[in-house]
């Protein structure tokens, strides 16, 4: 019985596996990059301020 070809198979199964964790884990990062660049950017940005206080506080719900 050979087992030779089996061993082969799995020590490039184990590369292959290996590879997608590392490119998983730097997509990770990525977005994570990517997420914290725009929580930066909407930080800068000015809330929207109405001119009338009461406008929109009244909410007609009789149709």
């Amino acid at each position: 019985m050979d087992l030779q070809g089996t061993s082969a198979s799995g020590t490039s199964g184990a590369s292959l596996e290996l590879a997608s964790l590392k490119l998983a884990k730097s997509q990770q990062e990525q977005e994570g990059q990517a997420a914290l660049q725009l929580l930066e950017s909407a930080a800068g940005v000015p809330q929207s301020s109405s001119a009338n206080a009461a406008l929109g506080a009244n909410i007609d719900t009789y149709a």
